[in-house]
């Protein structure tokens, strides 16, 4: 059982946060910054963009007053040198680095003859290859915190044919994601250092929802990004040699934690909600 609400905190902790300029990756940084925690964002947006509000500069302002400590790195999480200059510039700044959040991400909901080989590469370079990166970049300072976490936003691994068709590359690309949490749960679990996936059980009002998927309409079909943020708070705060290789929706979570009342979250209370891709 996870402990008590009460004895639970990230304060003092590290937290390195990929696309944390925006959406789930902001809502998580500012969430775990309630608690007192240093929060590293990477992500390349240093100028708002119209249809992508928020830069690394304005969620470091965010992280700063919801009480934590930031440090604002424009990172291409497909880029070696930066990446590592990142975890570098992390680890000299707060001393140490105790959590790696996984979360920037591509997405073309593309069929094969649709999906220029540009954007094929940019999903599995941002989403397989840059988790992987920016993993095995943290992984030497991960293995001297005292209860380290790896979560990678990426779904259950259900493999239901519906899930690849239309989309099959991003498809592959996000599970490929999950295939690293099976994969450095084993190789990691003696270590200590816990490797878990989290999805959202439903569409979440991010940028790309209204961009890709329906503008206003879906957005009000939709959850707030705080659903997740909360949910990654509880499997963050759990003893990382207990807790892993776990395959989570933000509700299966909030359910474990006694967390019931969900109407709080939804974008428009009353309007039916949008399941999100992966779950049946």
């Amino acid at each position: 059982m996870p402990a008590p609400h009460s004895d639970r905190t990230l304060r003092g902790r590290t937290l390195l946060i990929t696309g944390a300029s925006r959406g789930i990756g902001r809502a998580i940084a500012v969430r775990v910054a309630r608690d007192g925690a240093n929060v590293a964002i990477l992500a390349k947006t240093t100028t708002e963009h119209p249809k992508l509000p928020g830069t690394i500069h304005s969620a470091a302002e965010e992280i700063e007053q919801a009480g934590g400590r930031a440090l604002a790195c424009k990172c291409d999480i497909r880029d070696d040198e930066q990446v590592q200059a990142a975890v570098a510039a992390t680890v000299d700044a707060f001393g140490g680095l105790d959590i790696v959040v996984n979360n920037a991400s591509a997405i073309s909901l593309t069929g094969l003859l649709e999906t220029p080989m540009k954007m094929y590469d940019r999903m599995f370079d941002i989403n397989a290859r840059g988790s992987f990166l920016v993993t095995q970049s943290a992984m030497p300072h991960l293995l001297k915190a005292p209860n380290p976490h790896v979560l990678n936003l990426s779904p259950p691994l259900t493999m239901h044919p519906r899930w690849f068709a239309g989309h099959a590359a991003y498809t592959v690309a996000k599970y490929a994601m999950s295939a690293w949490v099976l994969g450095m749960t084993e190789e990691f679990r003696d270590q200590g250092v816990a490797f878990n996936a989290l999805w959202p059980r439903t569409a979440i009002d991010t940028a790309a929802v209204r961009n890709l998927l329906g503008g206003e309409k879906m957005a009000n079909a939709s959850r707030k990004p705080e659903i997740v943020a909360d949910a990654a708070w509880y499997l963050l705060t759990r003893d990382s040699r207990a807790c892993t290789g776990h395959f989570y929706t933000d509700e299966d979570i909030l359910a474990e934690e006694g967390q019931t009342d969900l109407d709080r979250y939804a974008v428009r209370p009353g309007t039916p909600l949008f399941n999100d891709f992966f779950l049946d």
